[in-house]
C-alpha cells in the first residue's frame, strides 16, 4: 500500500472519529459525552499526524507541485533548493533511511530546506 493511500486512510479514519464523537457527544446522553470527546480529540490528532508528517522535510512547492521526494524525503534531487538557500552545520540521520540529511537555511528569512548529504 502506497504511503498516499495510507495518509488517506488515516485521514478518513480521522474525520469519521470527529464526526462520531460529536455525534456521541451531542446525542448521546450524559455518559456518553466523556467518550464523544475522546473520539474527537483521537480523529483531530489523526489529522494532525497526516498533516505534519506530509510536511516532513519538503518544501511547500515540492508538495503542491506532486514531486517525487528526493532521497531521504527531502527535496527532489530533480529540482535542487534555490540559490537564496546556504547549507548550514546542522546535519541529521533520517531515522527512516538512515541518510545523513543536510540542513540549508535562506538567512534572509530564517527559512529551512532538507537535502540528502551524499
Amino acid at each position: 500500500m502506497g504511503v498516499t493511500v495510507v495518509r488517506m486512510v488515516v485521514a478518513i479514519v480521522g474525520v469519521l472519529c470527529i464526526l462520531g464523537g460529536v455525534a456521541l457527544a451531542a446525542w448521546g446522553g450524559p455518559g456518553a459525552f466523556l467518550g464523544g470527546l475522546t473520539f474527537l480529540g483521537i480523529g483531530a490528532a489523526m489529522l494532525v499526524g497526516v498533516t505534519i508528517e506530509r510536511m516532513r522535510y519538503r518544501s511547500a512547492t515540492a508538495e503542491l507541485t506532486g514531486a517525487p521526494p528526493g532521497p531521504g524525503g527531502g527535496e527532489p534531487v530533480e529540482s535542487p533548493p534555490d540559490a537564496r538557500f546556504r547549507p548550514t552545520d546542522e546535519v541529521f540521520v533520517d531515522p527512516t533511511t538512515q541518510l545523513r540529511m543536510r540542513v540549508l537555511a535562506d538567512p534572509r528569512t530564517g527559512e529551512r530546506r532538507y537535502v540528502a548529504d551524499v
